[in-house]
């Protein structure tokens, strides 16, 4: 009884052996392993289907102008996009019936690239700026580091102010409070302060932020440069108009006078006036 079991025994581990192949490894079954995830992952198209790629057997048809066709089926669909020299574009694939579309579609996608370029560029993106303060600044440096942060809130964007301290400087945090303080009054008419002043360490920080959007700023700085090159291209006009600086005027013509009659030309004419 105990050979047939040990018999049994080998037997099985030479199927199993069979089974692994000769490298030890358990086989892989078909349709898993590495190369099967591969070939099921990948990019996902966010592009809708198109014509032949819708595969449903109806769809809720939209004319090229927006009109409301109805729900037609997949091939008349084709068709019609077909004989109109269109696309057949599904907009809408979660309703039931999914909503397709008859349009150009090079053209469409051509469109919406433009415009997701336009607002793109039209997007104010928030810029901050930075400056930095001693809490003893002299009263010049001081006109001009405000006057780079009226800059900076004029043309829309946050301006962190730092106060940096050093020494002893660190045992007074509020020359630096004051010195914020008094920033922040002097440009209220430009920025708020939108966040108050912080330790943070060795400095102490303050952002201001302008009462105006970027965008807005940038419109009225459009506006200034076309009104001044207006300008400009106004007196370019009037200077190549007037005549050259130092070219003296034209003189009149002179109109020629009759010369003055002679004492025997007068004497003949009244000898001829007598005899006549």
């Amino acid at each position: 009884m105990g050979s047939a079991c040990a018999a049994c025994g080998a037997l099985l581990h030479v199927v199993a052996s069979s089974c692994r192949g000769t490298t030890g490894r358990s086989p892989v079954p078909v349709g898993t392993g590495a190369g099967y995830r591969r070939s099921q992952g990948g990019h996902i198209s966010v592009e809708p289907r198109i014509n032949e790629r819708i595969r449903v057997p109806e769809v809720r048809l939209v004319g090229p102008a927006g009109e409301q066709v109805g729900i037609v089926s997949i091939n008349d669909a084709l068709r019609l996009a077909q004989e109109a020299d269109l696309d057949l574009v599904e907009v809408a694939p979660t309703a039931r019936p999914p909503v397709a579309k008859l349009m150009d579609y090079g053209k469409f996608k051509y469109e919406s690239a433009l415009k997701a370029r336009e607002s793109r560029r039209n997007q104010a993106q928030t810029v901050i700026k930075e400056i930095k303060l001693r809490p003893k600044i002299d009263p010049h440096d001081y006109g001009t580091k405000k006057s780079h942060v009226e800059r900076f809130l004029r043309q829309g964007d946050k301006v962190k102010v730092t106060i940096m301290f050093r020494g002893r400087e660190q045992s007074r945090p509020e020359l630096g409070f004051r010195l914020l303080q008094r920033l922040a009054v002097d440009v209220e008419e430009l920025g708020f302060v939108e966040s108050q002043p912080k330790q943070d360490g060795r400095n102490m920080i303050m952002v201001i932020g302008p009462h105006r959007r970027k965008s807005e700023a940038r419109a009225e700085r459009a506006a200034r440069d076309s009104h001044h090159e207006r300008g400009s291209s106004r007196s370019r006009a009037a200077n190549a108009a007037a005549p050259e600086a130092g070219e003296a005027p034209a003189e009149p013509e002179a109109v020629p006078q009759p010369e003055p009659a002679t004492a025997a030309q007068s004497a003949a004419g009244r000898s001829a006036d007598s005899e006549g």
